[in-house]
């Protein structure tokens, strides 16, 4: 596993989330869970409704 840095943590801060959503997605598809589950628990960490939740996906 790759060494977590002070680098690679501001790289993934700084990345856009509607990049980074369909690796989720696709990793916890591989997993049998579902896009539902995974709005469900982006909703719990970040507070956002479902209509916010998916401005962030579409890239807005």
């Amino acid at each position: 596993m790759p060494e977590v840095t002070t680098k690679k943590n501001e790289q993934v801060a700084n990345m856009i989330f509607s990049s980074i959503y369909p690796h989720y997605l696709n990793r916890i598809e591989k997993n049998g869970r579902t896009q539902e589950e995974l709005n469900q628990v982006m909703k719990w960490f970040t507070g956002y409704d479902s209509n916010k939740l998916q401005e962030f996906i579409d890239g807005k």
